[in-house]
Order: C-alpha cells, then sequence, then structure tokens
C-alpha cells in the first residue's frame, strides 16, 4: 500500500498521547543512559552503506556507546515510526523530515536538542538554517543535517543538440522557460527523438510554494507574511496547462507516469528530458542514472531577477523525548554532523552541510559530479531569500492534496479558478491555530 502524509498523521491521531505511551515503553527514561543507542533513517542502498560506514567510525571512537542501526525505503518508513512512538518503542535518534518535525515536535515526543548543548554543539551552523529546525515556540527539536535549495536541472547535451544555448538563469522568467521547454520539444519531434524539453510540472507543493514566494506570499505564512491568494493559485494552475498545451512539456497522463516512475525511469534520469525540477543535491542521484554532465539553475522567476531562491533543510536528526540514552543519542549527533572524517564519508548524499568548515573538508573528497552541487549552493548563499517556515502539523496533507487537485485542473476535470478556490479554502484549513 502506498504510504500517504495523510495516512501517517491518521497514525499520529490516533497515538494521541504520544509522550505519555512512550514513557511506558523500553526506552523510557530511568535516569542514566541505557547501552544501546538506536539510530533509523530513511533512504537507499547508497545512503544505507555511507550511514553505516560513518557509525562504523563513531563505534570505533566511542567503543563504550553501542549503535543499533535500522533503516528502511521513504515508503515504509513514516508508518513504522508513529507505530513505534505510539507503542513506546522509539528510536534514541531518528531521521525527521520538514514535513513531519512540527507534528512530532508539537507533541513532545523529541527532545529540547538545547538542553543536550555539552554533547552536541550546534553553535557553528548557519543561524537560519539551524532555525527551521525550532517550533513555533522556539524550542528546538530538530538538527538540519545540510540544505536543500529547489532548483532547475538541466541537461546540456540535449541543449546543444537542440540548437538551444543555454539560458541566462540570473534573468530568466517562467515565460522564457516555457518558450525554451517547448522549442526543444518543437525540435525532438521534427528530429523523431523521444525527448522534451520539461518533464512535469503543476502537482507539487514545492513548485507552488516557490511560485507563491516568487509572488510575495507563502503556503503557509508566519505573522508578518501574507498568505497566499487565489489568483496566484490559479496563476500556477494556468501556466501548468499552457505548458502542455505548447508541448513545453507532455501530456497529463505522461507527466504522472513519469513523476511516478522513478529516477532510472523518468525521463531526466535517461536523457529525454532537458529540464527537471529538484531539490539541488538531488541532481547526483540523476548524473548517476544518465551518465551526463547535468548543471543546476537558478529557478525562472515570475518577475526577472527575483528568484526567491530558499535554503530548506534537506532533513534533520532528531532524538526521542523519552530516550533513555540521551547523552549518548547526542554525542552520536554530533559526531555525525561534525566531525571531519564522517563527513568525508557521508559527503553530500543528504544535503550540503550547514558548517561552513566542513565543506572545505568534504570538498577534497567529492567528484566533479558532486562538487555541482556544494558550488551551486555556495554560488546561492549571497542571494538566497530567508526560508519559509516549517510545514505545521495542520497542514503535514497538504502535499497530497495539492497532487489530487493539482492533476484535475492538468486533466481539465474542473477549470483552474474553481480548483484555485478548493486549494486555497484548504490552506486556509491548515493553518496553525494562533
Amino acid at each position: 500500500m502506498l504510504i500517504t502524509r495523510r495516512s501517517t498523521l491518521a497514525l499520529l491521531a490516533a497515538a494521541g498521547a504520544l509522550p505519555a505511551l512512550a514513557a511506558c515503553g523500553p526506552n523510557a527514561s530511568s535516569g542514566e543512559d541505557s547501552e544501546t543507542v538506536r539510530i533509523y533513517w530513511w533512504g537507499g542502498d547508497l545512503r544505507n552503506d555511507l550511514t553505516r560506514e560513518a557509525l562504523d567510525l563513531f563505534t570505533a571512537e566511542n567503543a563504550e556507546v553501542p549503535v543499533s542501526p535500522e533503516y528502511s525505503e521513504w515508503t515504509g518508513y513514516w508508518d513504522k515510526l508513529a507505530t513505534q512512538f505510539a507503542g513506546g518503542d522509539a528510536p534514541d535518534v531518528l531521521q525527521m523530515d520538514e514535513a513531519y518535525i512540527d507534528s512530532y515536535g508539537a507533541r513532545g515526543s523529541l527532545l529540547d536538542l538545547e538542553t543536550v548543548g555539552d554533547q552536541l554543539d550546534l553553535r557553528a551552523m548557519d543561524a537560519a538554517v539551524l532555525d527551521t529546525g525550532r517550533l513555533a515556540d522556539g524550542t528546538l527539536v530538530g538538527a538540519p543535517l545540510g540544505i536543500g535549495i529547489f532548483s532547475v536541472g538541466v541537461n546540456p547535451e540535449l541543449l546543444e543538440q537542440a540548437g538551444v544555448e543555454m539560458p541566462d538563469d540570473t534573468t530568466w522568467t517562467w515565460e522564457e522557460f516555457a518558450e525554451i521547454s517547448a522549442q526543444i520539444s518543437d525540435w525532438a519531434q521534427e528530429a523523431g527523438e523521444d525527448v522534451v524539453g520539461f518533464d512535469f510540472f503543476g502537482t507539487g507543493a514545492a513548485e507552488l510554494g516557490a511560485w507563491a514566494r516568487q509572488s510575495g506570499e507563502q503556503l503557509f505564512p508566519r505573522e508578518d507574511e501574507t498568505l497566499v491568494s487565489v489568483e496566484t493559485i490559479r496563476s500556477f494552475l494556468e501556466y501548468a496547462l499552457e505548458l502542455v498545451s505548447s508541448g513545453a512539456v507532455p501530456a497529463p497522463s505522461e507527466q504522472l507516469e513519469d513523476a511516478a516512475a522513478g529516477v532510472e525511469q523518468g525521463r531526466f534520469g535517461n536523457n529525454r528530458a532537458a529540464f527537471h525540477l529538484q531539490f539541488h543535491t538531488q541532481v547526483q542521484t540523476f548524473q548517476a542514472s544518465s551518465g551526463s554532465p547535468l548543471k543546476l539553475l537558478r529557478l525562472p522567476a515570475r518577475t526577472s531577477g527575483d528568484h526567491q531562491m530558499v535554503n530548506k533543510a534537506s532533513m534533520y536528526w532528531s532524538i526521542a523525548a523519552q530516550s533513555g540514552a540521551v547523552e549518548s543519542s547526542a554525542m552520536l549527533v554530533d559526531f555525525l554532523l561534525r566531525d571531519p572524517e564522517a563527513a568525508k564519508v557521508l559527503k553530500i548524499e543528504r544535503g550540503v552541510t550547514s558548517f561552513p568548515e566542513l565543506q572545505s573538508e568534504i570538498e577534497t573528497v567529492l567528484d566533479e559530479n558532486e562538487m555541482v552541487s556544494l558550488d551551486f549552493a555556495r554560488d546561492m548563499q549571497a542571494e538566497v531569500a530567508p526560508p519559509p517556515l516549517v510545514t505545521p502539523a495542520s497542514g503535514v496533507g497538504f502535499s497530497d492534496e495539492m497532487s489530487r487537485l493539482g492533476e484535475e485542473s492538468l486533466f481539465g476535470t474542473r477549470p483552474p479558478a474553481e480548483i484555485a478556490e478548493e486549494l486555497l479554502t484548504v490552506l486556509t484549513g491548515m493553518q496553525p491555530e494562533g
């Protein structure tokens, strides 16, 4: 069964008083650390191998702290984690995502990391990135592993074959992006090539979030920010339809198939799309799959030059509030985040570290493809906008709703204006209280 954010939120809600349940479990604190630190993360084979190698380095230096590693694919991770917390059997250290950190943290299930400052030193981390791991009341419940920047992946070889010059991403707009994408699709059709300019657009929450920021709005605004308007949502949906009508992207059914296909079967990952939107470190996976020298570009802008690129915490390390191994868990997180040798093993697979001194350490072991991600992140730091509010617990299900309603618009089930009204109603109902 496909695990969605909606189903995981239901599990969380069913768990009810998570902290109370967790206090009864085997990890309940007895005043002293237990012997073994359980650490749980999601990811593929590469992440699993790299993480275990880094954990081996930790245990070699800290033989008195046994570590028990657990991992799963993304689709099973959140169901299992919710069940573990509900049953009082949560891991001590867990990998946390932006979409869920408020759901767990606001329930008191995650430790305030500033209470273990002697073991976990985060002072040198970029403050704006570190703050994305805080709850609304300022409690720090997640230590960001690195940053991901929503951006455009581009296949230069396809542009060259199509006779299209590399665009100037410092000035380009969404209209220019659409024109270039359609030009590549037209070339491919005439040449008999199974290639499109752009693979898919119009159903992703990250896409709408970027469109909203470029309009001076936010999906989940702070007190001094503005909620996305129905006009902005409608313009986003209409733009997605224009991409289809111009041939810049494939037909809706093909877009959905491609989005679900994964890297190796998807168009961008096997050289059949010139452009793809992703968080920037994901380009490494596409590079490996395609065998092509892929590059990264800024997002097109609604107003030329106003890209509103932001640092998103790629993911976090958190510690369960009821862990029986709090100090040892904090030592482990500190090692994974700040140890130079561990950094050289983990590289930037989980994002570009926000500890500047470690970027220089990592650079010595990165290959040309990996340097594309690191260089892009460095270049963007001079212009990134403040990061948006993390998805509140009340908004965990928005990604699913965005996909559902975005698909209705793409397929023409209802007009964009009507769907925009419903999307705004959904978003309004998901805003945090107070």
